[in-house]
């Protein structure tokens, strides 16, 4: 089963489905006719560990130690049995391959419980309204947490479900750490790793292995897979590159890493890969190489030929999924964070809409690298295909478009293509909370199959909004939630603390916009992340302009990407982390949301400046905007059921058009004069989605004066053509 290239994803990153990257570039090779094979390494070695013959042999190590063991770690070792005998069977069930375990599990007399279970959150709340299913899949969470603590605390001090060996990554500025790592014997998960991945390379026999590296907790890893390739297939090439490489090794110096691969490719990997598989071919020069590192004469060498140019993201191909244990992901429950969870539940097909960001100027980003400040979206009817396509291939009709922030204007696009090919999937995406997230264009969204949006709320202050050029402003986000939440879209919004000169004002303030908005029902989930100063955001290129000092100029040989800051001006941010996180849990539960903010801190905090019914106000200003003649009117609704009836007053009788709406849900009846309703109904026709002509406002008025109908918006704005947008009539 040759291959001329193996694409391979290192442990860990999700356990309930692939991450992209490999699949999007097994999707290019396929335009060039480059034959690859491609591995989850992390999924591979989950199942090999959390299986029968895995913890037998993880016990059997464990009983051959003889250290110190602390009281919740002996009492694992001593229900070793019961943990042998149920692994096959919930890893079965978290696969989804044995639903009816989840009774047997509620029992909780099944499944022996550790120390992850004292932790429980009230499971009543929180599942009482999700069944049974919802709470068996986080109690068998819990229960694999239980034994990556044994793994840790016993074998291997590195180990985490979607995260390995992070510490030695996290601000590896110098590569000796990692370095003394890696000469080490392997550790019990090594072991694993390079049984699988032997067994590979016997098979794939590539010449190239590209090994993808999104996050720091890949990287050793990847690097401990360099290096038994290196050692037993001297002349393989290996290459690296993702989301680790972009943004940390951009400035590397340190020849040591060159043990372990060959090349290390920056940002969009396609026009790198094709060029490195030509040049391990013969076919081109070293000095042809795009965005690479490698080795030339012992030094360190950046290559990038200038003349060879990026892809269109036309010409890149549908991502291809095949190669990948599809039916072998395992769904977690980890935290009862609603989005959260849709992270670590269910199978997601990933895709992307745009490269890039549309926006582009949050100072807090790394707007300068290519891979964000590069704009260039996609045709809806080249997305649709895409999704049509993954569809036929993975049996799966589930999207997590994973853009920085996906653009509404081809949003609203993509959703009118899948109303048109009556596509029914689910999809959720990140999006910057703007205006242009009408009430209609919600609904519109919803009706394509969007569950779900995140987007950064950042700091929930106007000053700090403006300084991180967000453009938006706290009302805008709540009116924009609001219609997002009213259109049954949830929303998970991501916050900050910590921004540069940020004080303790300010971090009560944004708290107290984040309860308003819990409190008024127009967010369901959010997450606070401490500010990180990167070396590619505008805040680290520039550190002066937000009054804030780096600690150190100096460049490390390795990894450089999170810079350590001073803040003079601000709070001490870290002492804010718990009560944020705390008060959050419990406005997501819908609890204490009344309660006085000074409850979630223990040392003394300012009392908030915000008046209480700041964002109640805010959703009563843009109740009624006006419709601009250039918007798009479209009907979503089925045809309706025309009559004419004769209405009789005092002696008079005339005739009126009725108009019968059936939806899914409800039916209702509208009546207006003759002539207007059978104009209605035309046009209703002319408007529906599935055509393809769309029509503006303006077109919709010409045609209403055409068939010589009198004073336009005193009918469309009235009360019968209103109360159609509950059955599809939209204005976008």
């Amino acid at each position: 089963m040759g291959a001329s290239v193996f694409l391979i994803t290192p442990p860990f990153t999700q356990l309930n489905t692939p991450y992209p990257a490999t699949a999007y570039l097994k999707g290019f090779l396929n335009t060039k006719g480059i034959t690859s094979f491609q591995s989850d390494l992390g999924i591979e070695v989950t199942l090999a560990l959390f299986s029968k013959q895995g913890l037998q042999e993880l016990f059997n190590l464990i009983n051959s130690q003889s250290d110190e063991r602390s009281e919740n770690i002996s009492r694992i070792i001593t229900l070793q049995e019961d943990y042998i005998e149920t692994i096959d069977d919930v890893i079965l069930f978290l696969q989804g391959k044995n639903p009816t375990l989840a009774h047997r599990i509620c029992k909780r007399d099944f499944l022996p419980e550790a120390g992850r279970f004292a932790q429980l959150e009230d499971l009543d709340w929180a599942f009482g309204s999700m069944g049974t299913q919802d709470k068996a899949k986080h109690l068998a969470t819990m229960y694999l947490e239980d034994l990556s603590d044994l793994i840790m605390e016993c074998v291997d001090e590195h180990f985490g479900f979607s995260r390995y060996a992070e510490k030695l990554a996290r601000s590896a500025n110098s590569f000796d750490e990692l370095y003394e790592a890696l000469q080490e014997e392997y550790t019990f998960i090594d072991r694993i790793l390079i049984d699988i991945l032997s067994r590979h390379m016997a098979n794939v026999l590539p010449k190239l292995v590209a090994i993808s590296v999104p996050f720091p907790g890949n990287l050793y890893t990847s690097l401990r897979c360099g290096q038994w390739i290196k050692a037993n297939y001297p002349d393989v090439k290996i290459a690296m590159g993702g989301g680790f490489a972009n943004t940390e090794l951009r400035s590397l110096t340190d020849t040591r890493v060159f043990e372990f691969y060959d090349f290390i490719a920056l940002d969009d990997g396609e026009a790198p890969l094709e060029n490195l598989v030509a040049h391990i071919e013969g076919k081109k020069e070293v000095s042809d190489l795009k965005r690479t590192f490698t080795l030339v004469d012992d030094q360190v060498t950046y290559i990038n030929d200038k003349s060879c140019a990026d892809y269109k993201q036309s010409q890149v191909g549908t991502p291809d999924y095949s190669d990948f244990l599809l039916d072998s992901y395992i769904s977690a429950i980890e935290v009862v964070n609603p989005m959260h969870r849709m992270w670590s539940d269910g199978r997601w097909n990933k895709l992307t809409m745009a490269h890039g960001c549309y926006w582009g100027k949050c100072t807090f980003c790394d707007i300068s690298l290519d891979y964000i400040r590069l704009y260039e979206p996609i045709a809806a009817q080249l997305l649709c295909d895409r999704m049509e396509e993954i569809i036929a291939q993975t049996g799966q009709n589930g999207f997590h478009f994973v853009d920085e922030a996906a653009p509404p204007a081809l949003m609203r696009a993509l959703a009118l293509e899948i109303l048109k090919r009556k596509l029914n999937v689910s999809w959720w995406t990140n999006v910057r909370f703007e205006k242009s997230f009408t009430r209609d264009l919600c609904l519109l969204l919803k009706e394509s199959g969007c569950i779900a949006v995140s987007g950064g709320l950042e700091v929930a202050s106007d000053r700090l909004l403006e300084l991180i050029q967000k453009g938006i402003t706290v009302a805008q986000v709540a009116q924009v939630n609001r219609n997002f939440t009213e259109a049954g879209i949830m929303v998970h919004a991501y916050l900050m603390y910590g921004f540069p000169t940020q004080t303790a004002q300010e971090t009560i303030d944004s708290l107290e916009m984040v309860r308003q908005m819990f409190k008024t029902g127009i967010m369901q989930s959010a997450f606070w992340h401490q500010f990180t100063m990167t070396a590619h955001s505008p805040v680290g290129q520039a550190p002066e302009k937000f009054s804030v000092k780096k600690e150190t100029e100096v460049i490390g040989a390795f990894a450089n990407n999170d810079i350590v800051h001073i803040d003079e001006t601000g709070a001490e941010h870290e002492q804010f982390a718990y009560g944020l996180k705390k008060s959050l849990l419990n406005y997501m539960h819908g609890i204490c949301l009344d309660d006085p903010l000074q409850k979630w801190f223990e040392f003394k905090t300012p009392k908030t400046r915000i008046a209480p019914d700041y964002i109640e106000k805010a959703l009563q200003e843009d109740q009624y905007a006006p419709s601009k003649p250039t918007s798009k009117v479209v009907w979503l609704g089925k045809k309706p059921v025309v009559q004419t009836i004769t209405k009789t007053k005092k002696g008079n009788s005339w005739e009126v058009t009725s108009l019968t709406f059936q939806s899914r849900k409800e039916k209702a009846s509208i009546s207006v004069n003759k002539e207007e309703g059978i104009w209605l109904a035309d046009m209703l026709d002319k408007l529906s989605v599935r055509n393809q002509k769309t029509y503006t406002l303006k077109e919709v008025m010409d045609s209403y004066e055409a068939a010589g109908l009198e004073d336009f918006e005193l009918f469309w704005d009235n009360k019968p053509v209103n109360s159609l947008y509950k059955f599809g009539l939209l204005k976008l």
